[in-house]
């Protein structure tokens, strides 16, 4: 007679059944999870970058380049939740099916839950730290560089139709609207020169670029008026074509910030803020993994109540656990605690509490009995 025991699948498969089934629920509802984080994020995002555009502070094709290193910038964040929220979701629907119940007397203990949790958690894991060292700095250095790109272009290229737009050099004004082909129509411009005020309007214009590389904005058939703020003695003079000389900014350089400075850089470099960005890193892929293992235990309901209590909790948890790391990073860069506590400490803190938890819920004092 063959026995078979509910965690085991016989001689042709070399995992045991229960890996096999957590790690395919998990599989499931971390597709969804991720998929729903991050329609929420590009959403988010892409409402931020459209209203930048539609401002005028923001070239519209910039829009979904800038979008991209977003999501990549936030992809860690969002896995280490996606993982946090699966792991979480499984167990607490195991709990409220009663299918907890069924494992642990079938001789399947809490903890026996951790092997399959780490290696499903060890993909996530290794992807966040991929991201975490190199695509999310790259990320962010070419976001910068890229943002800098646009600004550094002509100022009225990046003036959107029906907007009052000031130059960077706050001496201009500009307003047009939509025209047709390469033509604005309705254009106003209003400029401070030597203590004068010139303001011209014009039915139509467009740009221009001259043999030597200098850009012009051309205004046909308008008016311009000009003087002195308070006196009457305007001019008033009426043109068929005028050409406004348009310089590009100037590109903005200066020290990288600590988030886009690749990692290596930053062990190269022993300041705090370098040691408090580089902390932050290697904090990713440990939070990930701590936060994966802390929902096993998170993760008990009552099945006769409801569960969303322990979600509640969850979150709680969650949301100390990222603040306590941006706080201490915060003290490292002020010096006011040493790197390896900055480093480690809270880790260390959120793997202590992990471990107080198993042993609560699997002890002879907790809600159920330790099971071998």
């Amino acid at each position: 007679m063959i026995t078979n025991y509910p965690w085991s699948v016989g001689k042709k498969s070399k995992r045991p059944l229960f890996d096999l089934a957590v790690q395919r629920e998990l599989s499931g509802t971390s597709l969804a999870v991720f998929a729903v984080l991050i329609a929420i994020v590009l959403v988010t995002q892409l409402s931020r970058l459209l209203g930048d555009a539609a401002g005028g502070t923001l070239a519209t094709k910039g829009v979904l380049v800038l979008l991209g290193f977003s999501a990549l910038n936030y992809l860690p964040v969002l896995l280490s939740l996606t993982l946090f929220i699966s792991v979480l979701l499984t167990l607490t629907r195991n709990y409220q099916d009663s299918e907890m119940t069924v494992w642990f007397v079938s001789g399947v203990g809490l903890s026996r839950w951790i092997s399959p949790v780490l290696s499903f958690s060890a993909t996530f894991v290794l992807t966040i730290a991929i991201l975490s060292f190199t695509l999310t700095p790259w990320a962010i250095s070419q976001g910068n560089q890229f943002r800098a790109q646009l600004e550094s272009r002509e100022e009225v290229t990046n003036i959107a139709p029906g907007v009052f737009r000031e130059s960077r050099e706050a001496d201009r004004v500009y307003f047009f609207e939509q025209g047709q082909k390469n033509q604005v129509a309705n254009i106003f411009v209003q400029s401070t020169q030597n203590g004068k005020v010139g303001t011209m309007v014009a039915r139509f214009g467009y740009q221009e670029v001259k043999p030597e590389g200098d850009k012009y904005l051309v205004l046909l058939d308008g008016t311009r008026y000009e003087g002195v703020e308070g006196q009457m003695n305007y001019r008033i003079m009426h043109f068929e074509r005028y050409e406004m000389h348009v310089e590009a900014s100037k590109v903005k350089s200066g020290i990288p910030e600590a988030k886009a400075m690749p990692t290596m850089a930053l062990l190269a470099d022993p300041k705090p803020y370098y040691v408090a960005e580089l902390g932050w890193r290697i904090g990713m892929p440990v939070s990930a993994l701590l936060l994966a293992l802390l929902a096993i235990p998170l993760s008990f309901v009552n099945p006769r109540a409801g569960r969303s209590l322990n979600i509640v909790i969850a979150i709680l948890i969650y949301m100390i656990y990222n603040n306590l790391l941006g706080m201490t990073n915060v003290w490292v860069t002020r010096q006011k605690i040493g790197a390896f506590l900055g480093l480690f400490g809270v880790h260390i803190l959120m793997f202590l509490i992990m471990a107080a938890l198993f042993y609560w819920r699997i002890s002879p004092f907790g809600l159920f009995r330790r099971r071998k």
